[in-house]
């Protein structure tokens, strides 16, 4: 049941439709790895890979607001439940306990990656049938990597 009608066709709705809620499901996943990861980093570079953390989260959250609306006002109902997450994300596990900062790193580097490459598909399948979509995507993008190469540095 929809409530809403945007204004792409069927076919397009459904391409962009799986792309939203992909985009949703990973944003809302990155959130929480790391978040997870910024309540148990330690070590010499604590401070500042638990303040980079946060934001990544910050990032994660924005988006994943905006990308939800947008699949709310194309007609396309968003799933951000945390069953639907841990069934469709790409992160993965992250280790239980404290983390070591080097750890960390490591882990939003990998993480970071992941959603990246699965994002770019998203802009690529998005770019015909809703332009919108695939400009919010590309932004959105643009800003995931700049936090991976933020990582990646650190990580040197």
């Amino acid at each position: 049941m929809s409530v809403v009608k945007g204004s792409l066709s069927d076919a397009d709705l459904k391409v962009v439709g799986t792309a939203l809620q992909g985009a949703l499901v990973d944003l809302v996943d990155l959130a929480l790895v790391a978040k997870q990861v910024h309540w148990n980093v330690v070590g010499p570079r604590f401070r500042s890979v638990h303040l980079q953390l946060d934001e990544v989260v910050t990032t994660a959250r924005q988006h994943s607001d905006k990308v939800a609306e947008r699949a709310s006002a194309l007609g396309v109902s968003p799933d951000g439940r945390a069953a639907t997450v841990a069934g469709a994300g790409a992160i993965g596990t992250v280790p239980e306990g404290w983390i070591k900062d080097s750890e960390a790193v490591q882990v939003l580097v990998v993480a970071l990656g992941r959603i990246i490459e699965r994002m770019r598909d998203r802009i690529r399948a998005t770019g015909d049938p809703d332009p919108v979509t695939q400009d919010m995507l590309i932004t959105l993008t643009g800003e995931l990597e700049k936090h991976a190469w933020m990582f990646q540095a650190e990580d040197n």
